[in-house]
This record gives structure tokens, C-alpha cells and sequence, in this order.
């Protein structure tokens, strides 16, 4: 019997399907995750582009957004520029973290 490898990639080439996947990935806070999730919508805009405009070999950056990888700050951020995206940072709204604003 034959096993082929599920290429999650397949499923996500929309720009949609991309910008849910990201978000469930942000959601998890899981960062591994969100490196496998960039390297699936890398995978789809072009692995040796998103390297070239990252900075980055073409191995590297497969290294780097595997299912293992965890990647610099520095190449999380050249990875999120390549692919055209960019991050918005907000404050917790809750009344644990609300504390902080008081200080």
C-alpha cells in the first residue's frame, strides 16, 4: 500500500480561505501553527519568491514555516512583509488586563 503525504495547501488558495486560516492560527496563540499557516499561504504565493522577497534561502524559509518550525521574530516579520501582510497589536479587553491601563 502507498501513502501519499496530505498537502494541506490545496485547500487554502484563496485569499479567503487564507485569511481564516490565519486567524484561527492567531487564535491559538499556538506559534508553531501560525508558522505551518504562513508557510501553506507561502507555499500558494510561491516559495521561491516569498524567500527571495524575504530575504531568505528557499531552504530556510521551508525550515523555518514547517509544522516544526519556530522562527525569529526578525523572519516572522520579513515573512509577513513578503506575503503582503502586516500585524496590528491591541490591547486585551478584559478586566485582568484593564488593570494595566489604570497604572
Amino acid at each position: 500500500m502507498e501513502i501519499t503525504k496530505f498537502d494541506t495547501s490545496e485547500y487554502f488558495k484563496t485569499p479567503e480561505a487564507q485569511q481564516i486560516l490565519l486567524q484561527d492560527a492567531l487564535e491559538t496563540k499556538n506559534s508553531q501553527y501560525l508558522a505551518h499557516v504562513l508557510g501553506i499561504i507561502a507555499k500558494n504565493q510561491g516559495m521561491s519568491k516569498i524567500a527571495k522577497n524575504a530575504g531568505l534561502s528557499r531552504e530556510s524559509l521551508y525550515r523555518s514555516l514547517s509544522d516544526k518550525g519556530d522562527p525569529k521574530l526578525s523572519t516572522f516579520l520579513n515573512v509577513l512583509s513578503a506575503l503582503n501582510l502586516q500585524i496590528s497589536l491591541t490591547p486585551i479587553q478584559n478586566e485582568e488586563h484593564t488593570s494595566l491601563e489604570k497604572a
